[in-house]
């Protein structure tokens, strides 16, 4: 695991501690974590097989790194881009291999406290017709299209993501989304950092 620091601009107040596991460098490239763009399953037509493989190395990926963080903190999940209730069971598999892990290893619970009820962009996907509707990332945005739990007050909060891109700005709003919302602190992991 490599640390990094997410640092203040328009979206965020302060500089925040962040983690990730590996470099993301584009999806079929050499070294690329490419099961985090099938755990997706963007299009829904993921075999269970591909789906399973692609769970089980993000499971053993995340048991090894969440084990380093205190228990003592409260394990949130930046949500996909659409609506939580418009995906399947088989499009939540990087929020389900989490919430088992919250279990195993006795974190706090907080993995429904950033749920999303208000499409916006796929921000990777934005430049193509696949991009959805919404919004891109504006200052706010976290606010405006999810459902934020007043339990974040007072917490401690690790904040996972799949793939962190400096520039994007989701993580950023959303981690000052939950400082705004009473969060004690906020500390960042994302299994891929785009460079």
């Amino acid at each position: 695991m490599k640390k990094f620091i997410i640092y203040a601009n328009e979206y965020l107040n302060d500089n925040i501690q962040g983690y990730y596991h590996t470099n993301y460098v584009g999806y079929r490239n050499i070294g690329n974590p490419d099961y985090l763009n099938e755990l997706k399953n963007t299009f829904n037509n993921s075999f269970n097989n591909i789906l399973n493989n692609a769970k089980n190395k993000l499971y053993n990926i995340l048991k090894t790194d969440l084990s380093q963080f205190p228990k003592s903190l409260t394990i949130c999940i930046i949500p996909r881009s659409k609506a939580e209730n418009t995906y399947d069971d088989n499009q939540l598999l990087f929020k389900k291999a989490i919430q088992e892990l919250i279990n195993e290893l006795n974190f706090q619970d907080g993995s429904n406290y950033i749920i999303r009820h208000t499409n916006t962009k796929t921000t990777h996907l934005a430049h193509t017709e696949y991009g959805g509707n919404g919004h891109m990332p504006y200052v706010g945005i976290t606010k405006d299209t999810c459902d934020i739990s007043n339990k974040v007050r007072g917490k401690d909060i690790l904040l996972i993501d799949d793939i962190y891109t400096n520039g994007v700005n989701i993580d950023e709003d959303a981690i000052q989304a939950l400082l705004d919302n009473g969060a004690k602190s906020v500390v960042f992991y994302a299994v891929g950092k785009a460079r």
